[in-house]
């Protein structure tokens, strides 16, 4: 006979919590968010890898590439880079966040001594970088002839056809640093000469990076940004139960940190022979999370698997309609409870506390908060991340309003088969996502700040400083429909739209 759950699956919006005592060190600014992203030893260990603040961006085309990987891990959050592409584009994507903030950074401006001022214009609007390399074939290991900044040209008062050699600054009157030059030298010589950038060149001339002064200064701006012990961004990708055995060792060779099966159900044997390739291979020196899953069952099978976290969540995400379509899933907040205690029993019985992703349901920015108090280590948000500035889409206007476009991994336009994948043929035989647009937001930096004062406010009034506090110590309580009524503006003739 059937197994019947009586009980109803919730979701976040059926939940609030209460307050509890709040000392006066339960302050936003004393608050940390920092939180493991892989399993570990509690108590006798540190995590491999842990987030500053507690957000993923989904393994989604419409939502991670490079730019959202520089940008949420400069926030202290990480990104998995979408792998329904070719491997050698997401491997460049990759290699592209770990080169970013290297500290010596390969130059993606460069031109050679024969081009024009017109040439130098185009190449600034299309990289949005004002300081160009010049090197005798215009590429970014080419030898160093020049450089050129905004300094070296006037638009007004040049012709567009102007060569780049009569208005370059050449390299005998430039200070640059050989391939033996630490990061702390480069910036000492920065700051020495009052200079805004280093190139660094072999023995040859031939230029291998260039150290800017606008990253030190970002870096002592915001600690919070995710890095390795290189100073280089974290990042992560995902891969599939298809062509692992090709895709991992590319993104590995490529410097990728994490990896993760991007798969809209982890309770299956193809994802165990994912891990355990990895297992055999890497043994456990590569970082790979699992799922989605909704119950203790499925935590089970993929910790045991050996999966270094799981992600839980099956049809909650806005462009979703697997529960639509197929009649699986649960509500998000059942699902994450569920999970949660099993992964409390896990640890309690192993020692190994594996970390659990809530992936999908986020609606309204407290219910971050409330995953948390729920048991989720972090989160895994595609459309709260896909509005932003950052997210590979295009901006459009509709009926008067900027909107960004949205798509799910198993929509017609995703074609992301591979996540899908149950044995069958290489194509999706129905969709279980949808194409769609959601309301522009603006730059990631001021929307996720925003997002994380309101989760450490609601901390503080919680009286906890901690993600793990607010886990053992939150109290929830569910709410009536009637209770989500007067817990907005009601009653009232409102003067202006609510922000």
């Amino acid at each position: 006979m059937a197994i019947y759950m009586n009980e109803p699956s919730r979701t976040f919006g059926e939940y609030l919590l209460i307050p509890g005592y709040s000392s006066t060190d339960c302050v936003p600014t004393n608050v940390s968010l920092k939180t493991p992203l892989v399993k570990y030893k509690k108590g006798t260990e540190e995590p491999a890898i842990s987030l500053n603040i507690p957000l993923t961006s989904a393994v989604m085309q419409s939502v991670s590439d490079d730019v959202m990987a520089v940008a949420l891990a400069g926030e202290g959050g990480l990104s998995f880079i979408y792998g329904s592409q070719s491997i050698e584009t997401q491997a460049e994507m990759v290699a592209r966040v770990k080169s970013y903030r290297a500290g010596f950074v390969v130059s993606d401006s460069n031109i050679s001594p024969e081009s024009t001022l017109q040439d130098i214009l185009d190449l600034k609007e299309k990289t949005g970088h004002s300081t160009v390399a010049v090197t005798a074939d215009g590429t970014q290991n080419g030898e160093l002839m020049g450089i050129v900044t905004s300094r070296d040209y006037r638009v007004s008062r040049m012709a567009s056809d102007t060569k780049v050699k009569d208005f370059m600054t050449p390299i005998a009157d430039m200070v640059v640093g050989d391939e033996n030059t630490t990061l702390k030298e480069a910036n000492d010589i920065i700051w020495e000469h009052k200079l805004n950038s280093l190139p660094i060149v072999d023995k040859n001339k031939r230029l291998l990076s260039m150290v800017f002064r606008k990253d030190y200064n970002s870096h002592k701006s915001n600690e919070n940004e995710l890095i390795d012990t290189s100073k280089r961004y974290i990042v992560g990708a995902g891969i599939n139960t298809r062509d692992y055995a090709e895709r991992i060792p590319a993104l590995l060779e490529a410097g990728v940190d994490v990896l993760c099966i991007d798969s809209s159900e982890g309770f299956t044997e193809w994802q165990k022979i994912v891990i355990e390739y990895v297992r055999k291979t890497y043994g456990d020196t590569v970082k790979i999370g699992a799922g989605n899953v909704v119950d203790a069952e499925g935590f089970r099978f993929l910790a045991e698997a050996g999966a270094d976290f799981i992600k839980v969540g099956i049809g909650g995400g806005a462009i979703c309609i697997t529960r639509e379509q197929k009649g699986i899933g649960r509500g998000q907040a059942t699902a994450l409870i569920d999970v949660a205690q099993e992964r409390d029993k896990y640890f309690e019985e192993t020692g190994v506390y594996v970390p659990i992703c809530s992936d999908g349901g986020i609606v309204h920015d407290y219910h971050i908060t409330l995953a948390l108090a729920m048991g989720a280590d972090f989160l895994m948000m595609g459309r709260y991340f896909a509005r932003f500035d950052e997210s590979p889409t295009k901006k459009v206007n509709v009926n008067g309003s900027y909107m960004k476009e949205y798509w799910g991994e198993g929509s017609a336009r995703a074609r992301n088969w591979q996540r899908y994948d149950m044995g069958g043929d290489k194509k999706l035989s129905f969709v279980e996502g949808v194409d769609s647009y959601v309301p522009y937001a603006g730059s990631l930096k001021d929307n996720v700040g925003l997002s994380l004062s309101k989760v450490k406010s609601t901390m503080c009034n919680c009286g906890v400083l901690t993600i793990p506090e607010l886990q053992e110590n939150a109290k929830i309580t569910l709410i009536s429909s009637t209770s989500i009524v007067e817990g907005s503006a009601h009653d009232v003739l409102l003067k202006d739209a609510q922000l």
